[in-house]
C-alpha cells in the first residue's frame, strides 16, 4: 500500500534520516521517498498508515495527508 505524507520540521538530512529510521521500525521492508523541499513523504508498506504517522510524530514531526 502506497501512502503519502505531509511532514513539518524536516529541516536537514539527519531529520530526513530520522523519519526514514522511524518508518523502518515500523516496516523493516518499507520503501521510504523523502522531498524534504516539500515537506513530502512517500512510503510503500503493508502497515497502516497511522502507524507510520505515529512512529514519525514519537520524533517529533507533525505528519498530515499529503
Amino acid at each position: 500500500m502506497e501512502h503519502h505524507l505531509q511532514v513539518q520540521g524536516m529541516t536537514c538530512g539527519h531529520c530526513e534520516m530520522a523519519v526514514k529510521r522511524a518508518i523502518l521500525r515500523v516496516d523493516a521492508q518499507a520503501t521510504v521517498t523523502i522531498d524534504r523541499a516539500h515537506n513530502k513523504v512517500d512510503v510503500v508498506s503493508s502497515q497502516a498508515r497511522e502507524s507510520l504517522a505515529q512512529a514519525i510524530a514519537e520524533e517529533g514531526y507533525t505528519v498530515s495527508h499529503g
